[in-house]
């Protein structure tokens, strides 16, 4: 559950052999000549705990059978994206998977829990959140030049994009809207109520859409984390607080983390259903998918969650929207043959285990398609936590660091990003769930800027606008005399920086 992505390769466009598969263009291409459907034993067992399970079907003619074997086997539908062939279902059968995969039409099933639809423990997403005093918010204000928000003297992250450059040209459209997917948005803060897209916000915690009125915000005692990515994105320029790089784009909230704080496959599918669906122009993924850190397709449940969100991604990016994910906090090379993960199953016990993240990878981020973005400190370096990887990582943006580890020029003062909280408040969180908001908002600028571009145009121009940034060898960032990663590629292109870090300036001008 704590979460931050990390992704591997990514296609600018979809294959060509997904374009018009059967009659769902989402769908693998052996859809067509999915197996007669076999029968479902007459009884069977409902005495195992509740789970949750996503069935990806052949779709088209195929789905109304599905939807009745599932019933049969002791499934209940939660809902269906007929879009993509996915239906979202609860069961206390313990052989609930096993059967409705022997089911014709069915192409893969798997348990998107090992816990039961209960709730269990918690962890936090990124290094606890500092807060900030209210000393350093005089100081701030009063060193606050003419057309800054009285924080944003603290901000070091706006200068390092140029994002304060672009405002003077630019703060984006508001024709265009980032969905944050994430633990919730609380917009009654005054620096995201005046952007807030209540239209394209909705709780899809259950993997069906809630939009009753604040059911995107979240609960008391709840992580603000959402609610901080937002404001990295598009806090008003209003005379209040913080500026986000792109304070003239709307953003919106997609709750897809449950009371706990796990994000499961279901919630995040209708996340990008959902702003596919509803107009959004870019997503921001700062998270990723519980309970496996990584999932391997060989595995039939992790594989078929793979699966699953793979539909909903492209599907997301046919509709012309634009997905951004975190690489992840756990410095590990993404692009390396073997990676140790003794983290998951995190919703019950986990086991130790060795992964190839060609072969297992972390979800969304590593998805296709998506915009995977490392993270830097203050002093233009790769942050000590960031996951990096040769072919992996897209391109960076500012992330936080340890301030005793890249120490941020006057005025600010925290080497962490400052941006908005719950309940009016702000404070000072360090992650790559905090560098990805800042690539979403140099996307969005470059949205504004070309409303007609295809999602594979804007990626191309966020990559060719990025400064370029050599490898950093040897690597020691705490000082200690040990290389702690060693990055490969060149300026142009490299594991740590991906096509270099983000421009605002340019996002703007080109």
């Amino acid at each position: 559950m704590a979460h931050l992505g990390t992704r591997r390769g990514r296609a600018l466009a979809l294959p060509v052999g997904l374009a018009l598969t059967a009659s769902l263009g989402f769908l693998p291409a052996s859809a067509a000549s999915a197996a007669t459907a076999e029968g479902v034993p007459a009884a069977v067992a409902s005495d195992g705990p509740e789970l949750s399970y996503v069935v990806n079907t052949a779709g088209g003619r195929h789905l109304a059978k599905v939807k009745k074997a599932i019933s049969a086997a002791g499934g209940t539908v939660v809902t269906s994206y007929d879009a993509i062939g996915v239906i979202v279902v609860h069961s206390k059968n313990p052989a609930f998977a096993e059967t409705i995969r022997a089911v014709g039409g069915v192409q893969s099933a798997g348990a998107t829990r090992t816990a039961p639809l209960t709730p269990v423990a918690t962890t936090e997403m990124d290094e606890a959140a500092e807060p900030l005093t209210a000393q350093e918010a005089r100081e701030a204000a009063a060193a606050a030049e003419d057309g800054q928000d009285p924080l944003e003297p603290l901000q070091w992250s706006l200068p390092a994009i140029k994002a304060d450059k672009a405002h003077d040209i630019s703060m984006g459209s508001s024709k265009v809207t980032v969905a944050v997917i994430d633990t919730g948005v609380d917009d009654t803060h005054p620096d995201l109520a005046p952007n807030f897209d209540r239209a394209a916000s909705a709780n899809c915690v259950t993997g069906k859409a809630d939009t009753t009125e604040g059911s995107w915000r979240p609960a008391a005692g709840e992580s603000d984390h959402g609610t901080h990515v937002a404001g990295t994105i598009a806090a008003a320029k209003n005379g209040v607080g913080v500026t986000g790089v792109a304070p003239g784009v709307k953003v919106s909230g997609i709750k897809v983390s449950n009371p706990d704080g796990f994000f499961y496959t279901e919630a995040v599918v209708c996340g990008f259903m959902w702003a596919a669906d509803h107009g959004v122009e870019v997503t921001n993924n700062s998270y990723y998918v519980d309970p496996w850190l990584y999932n391997c397709k060989n595995d039939p449940d992790q594989g078929a969650l793979v699966e699953a969100l793979k539909r909903a991604t492209r599907y997301a990016e046919s509709k012309g929207t634009v997905n951004v994910a975190a690489a992840g906090n756990s410095a590990h090379d993404l692009a390396s043959d073997e990676i140790a993960d003794s983290t998951s199953p995190n919703d019950t016990t986990p086991v130790d285990r060795v992964v190839d993240p060609s072969e297992c990878p972390d979800i969304p981020t590593m998805l296709p398609g998506m915009v995977t973005v490392s993270s830097t400190g203050a002093k233009d370096l790769k942050a000590s936590y960031s996951n990096y990887g040769m072919g992996v990582v897209d391109i960076a943006a500012p992330g936080g660091d340890r301030t005793e580890y890249q120490t941020p020029a006057a005025p600010a003062v925290n080497g962490r990003i400052l941006s908005t909280t719950v309940n009016g408040g702000y404070n000072y969180k360090a992650g790559t769930s905090m560098a990805s908001p800042h690539a979403a908002g140099v996307v969005a600028l470059i949205m504004s800027k070309h409303p007609y571009a295809t999602p594979a145009m804007v990626k191309g121009l966020l990559y060719a606008q990025a400064d370029d940034r050599a490898c950093t060898n040897p690597y020691d960032i705490n000082g200690d005399g040990k290389v702690d990663a060693v990055c490969e590629g060149g300026k142009l292109h490299n594991g740590f920086y991906g096509a270099g870090l983000v421009d605002a300036l340019d996002a703007v001008r080109w």
